[in-house]
């Protein structure tokens, strides 16, 4: 009997061990594009998954057998082939779907898996198609103006504005392209960014709790990446408006077969600001002179497939920022950069080996009126390996990144103290994220070391994302961790208006806690954070998130812009808090959509005297969006967004004195000599507000196909459609408000083959 039982335990074993994968990528069969969140099964079975960003998908643990692969996304016909899978065999197809009838039931159900198989706690993932629903200023739709519309985003102006995602300033947010720093993402005309709509796959916003594969900044991650270009047939696009020409060229150098085989091909887009020549006749009554705001973008990719689903992609850019007020403030930044990443599928192997490497420069100047420059430079060379390895119901990434960057900054302020660095630092991480699926529960621990050399500091960072799938329609989500980072911005948070935006790495100098002369245990940016929400399908087509967050950033580091004296510090230290609440809801038919959310926030700091409201914290903002697609082919679509916000903080004005320079020494004649005007600030810091703010946006499109390739569309659209007057900024000394962009009416066309 005993000799049967130990038979049978290794005959279990060898039953176990009788497994394979089965792995591919899924593809549109007419471009070669990749078909990311597609869902992917072995017909008759419960075994199945979903393609990652680049349409890639792997079935782990697949008893031996014969199965029919499917395919199924949103909009395409479905499509199967037949596998076989054999003994710790790994089964490779590639997947061709074609565009046909959408199918509801396939939408709900893509939908709902994604949400159930994934943690995605405060996480937004974003699609070039949800971009160009929004009504979109100069009818040139862009990530800078879709960005606001989500949940804890907002923006503080049109001209010069930055982005604040619940309650973290622009420098502690990490913005990436394709793996690479961005360091300066938006225009100084704030509806533009550095991006082609045209060439997102897509973009991931991660506005807290975001797990160990990503680092070095305090609050948020912007992760945005390229598509390749088409690999089936030379392709193009052009398109003008009042605000921008842009062209976009891409084709195959090496075709993708169906049959097997590799691809290679090429992406090239360029776009250029028309604002500053055509605003003089156009728009005259937002500013006689012309809007003075010039940019100019350049990208370009070269892709490389192998058949196995193993893929280089290169990639360089350039991008050119000026703004000229006259007599006022002359700007200008300019932003290089070149790197590739790359995906390793081999053939014997359930490990994923993916990387990155790329080196960039950002360089910014400013003169303004009273002469004082201000400049600022930084380059970067990043390094990144990461593997991941997948189970049936596990999935384990792992990975090490470099990073290495000099400043070069430097600062006059109006006392006439400069404050001046000059550094290089690099940093050195290490991360594992283990994701486990238990019935309904999904765990998801991770655990980041990162590694300031600069500073001889570690930084040892836990994090923790969960989901727990209650029932069908209702999930608890969550999240947890601490962060840290080693760059400091010159953006000052008492200032809304910031065109000048330079960085510089962490001090190397001793620093003391707010208001004291007790020394600090380390002299980074760091923050604890955590989330809880919970996941509602309310209908077949419509969803409600709902998070309540906490962000306890626990030291802060800011440039001394009151420095009076040499030996005064160039650094201070500040504590902060950001809490509150973010509601979404979203309703999706075929050829409508709806989506509406509500933020209600607190941002504080401490500067040790007082806790303060921040320049950016919004208690109410409210965002609307409706698209809706119409006419007997449907190629009419009109969109209305609104949005609401409730006024920023600001310091009020008790007085004025007038301030001189003494340059003669005692000898000054301050009796009848010509001082500056300085104001006296109220003491408790931003105790007053501003006047909400509201604006509505619509657009309205028609597409012309003359082909299946050749189509031409044309856009309409209003900004600020009942000419609100929404304040930017009130100029004390002058004693006048300064008010956001008016009424922008405009006529645009895309031609595309």
């Amino acid at each position: 009997m005993r000799y049967i039982s130990i038979l049978f335990i290794f005959f279990s074993i060898a039953l176990q061990a009788q497994k394979g994968i089965v792995r591919g990528n899924v593809y549109d069969k007419n471009s070669g594009e990749p078909i990311g969140f597609c869902n992917v099964f072995l017909e008759g079975t419960t075994l199945g998954n979903t393609t990652d960003i680049n349409g890639f998908f792997t079935i782990a643990d697949v008893p031996v057998g014969e199965y029919k692969l499917v395919a199924q996304y949103i909009g395409y016909d479905s499509t199967s082939v037949s596998v076989k899978v054999k003994d710790n065999g790994i089964v490779f197809e590639n997947l061709y779907i074609v565009e046909g009838v959408q199918l509801e039931g396939v939408e709900v159900s893509a939908r709902r898996d994604q949400a159930r198989n994934t943690v995605q706690i405060s996480k937004v993932s974003v699609s070039q198609q949800q971009i160009k629903a929004l009504p979109s200023t100069g009818g040139v739709a862009d990530i800078a103006q879709y960005l606001p519309v989500l949940p804890g985003v907002i923006v503080s102006g049109d001209q010069g504005g930055q982005l604040y995602i619940r309650g973290g300033s622009p420098v502690q947010n990490k913005i990436l392209l394709d793996g690479m720093t961005i360091y300066n993402p938006f225009h100084s005309i704030g509806f533009f960014s550095v991006f082609e709509t045209e060439t997102i796959r897509s973009v991931d916003v991660l506005t807290g709790g975001f797990n160990a594969e990503y680092g070095g900044r305090i609050s948020a991650v912007v992760d945005i990446k390229t598509r390749e270009g088409n690999k089936k047939r030379l392709a193009g696009k052009v398109g003008a408006s009042p605000f921008q020409a842009n062209a976009i060229l891409e084709g195959p150098i090496v075709k993708l077969k169906e049959d097997g085989g590799g691809s290679t091909s090429f992406l090239l887009t360029a776009k250029q600001s028309l604002l500053d020549r055509t605003s003089k006749s156009i728009y005259s009554y937002a500013d006689t002179a012309g809007l003075p705001y010039t940019f100019t973008d350049l990208y370009g990719k070269l892709s490389l497939v192998s058949s196995n689903g193993s893929k280089l992609n290169l990639f360089g850019f350039n991008f050119q920022d000026q703004v000229n007020f006259e007599g006022t403030a002359d700007l200008n930044w300019d932003a290089t950069g070149a790197g590739l990443n790359f995906t390793l599928v081999p053939p014997n192997s359930n490990i994923i080996v993916g990387g990155s490497a790329s080196y960039s420069n950002y360089d910014i100047g400013l003169i303004e009126a009273d002469g004082d420059p201000r400049s600022s430079g930084v380059s970067t060379y990043n390094i990144i390996f990461d593997f991941s390895y997948y189970g049936a119901n596990s999935e384990v990434k792992y990975g090490f990144e470099f990073n290495g960057f000099n400043t070069d900054f430097s600062i006059r302020n109006f006392l006439g103290q400069t404050i001046r660095q000059r550094s290089f630092t690099t940093e050195l991480a290490a991360f594992v994220k283990y994701k486990q699926t238990i019935g309904n529960f999904i765990m998801e621990p991770g655990f980041r070391l990162q590694y300031y050399a600069s500073q001889s500091q570690p930084s040892f960072e836990p994090r923790l994302g969960f989901k727990y799938n209650i029932t069908d329609w209702l999930r608890l989500k969550g999240a947890a961790g601490m962060y840290s980072q080693n760059l400091v911005s010159s953006v000052n948070e008492r200032d809304i208006v910031n065109l000048f935006v330079g960085f510089l790495a962490g001090p190397e100098q001793q620093l003391y806690k707010p208001g004291t002369t007790e020394r600090v245990d380390h002299r980074l940016q760091k923050s604890i954070q955590g989330v809880i929400g919970f996941e509602v399908d309310v209908n077949n087509n419509t969803s409600l998130n709902i998070e309540p967050y906490y962000k306890n950033f626990t030291q802060l580091i800011n440039l001394n812009r009151s420095k009076t004296s040499g030996s005064d510090p160039d650094f201070i230290t500040e504590t902060g808090e950001a809490y509150g609440i973010d509601f979404s809801l979203r309703y999706e038919m075929k050829n409508t959509y709806v989506w509406g959310t509500y933020s209600y926030a607190y941002v504080n700091r401490n500067d040790g005297f007082q806790t303060y409201p921040t320049v950016f914290d919004r208690r109410h903002n409210i965002n609307f969006l409706v698209s809706q697609s119409f006419g007997k082919k449907k190629n009419w679509e009109a969109s209305v967004r609104w949005n609401y916000g409730s006024g920023f903080p600001f310091t009020l004005t008790q007085g004025f004195f007038t301030r001189y320079d003494y340059d003669n020494g005692v000898s000054t004649d301050i009796l009848s000599g010509n001082g500056e005007l300085g104001v006296v600030y109220d003491e408790d810091r931003n105790a007053g507000r501003l006047p909400d703010y509201h604006r509505l946006d619509i657009s309205l499109k028609k597409l012309f196909e003359f082909s299946e390739n050749v189509k031409l569309e044309v856009i309409a659209s209003v900004t600020n459609v009942y000419d609100r007057e929404n304040i930017f900024y009130f100029d004390r000394i002058r004693y006048e408000r300064v008010n956001q962009l008016p009424i922008l009416p405009s006529l645009g066309a895309n031609f595309s083959f």
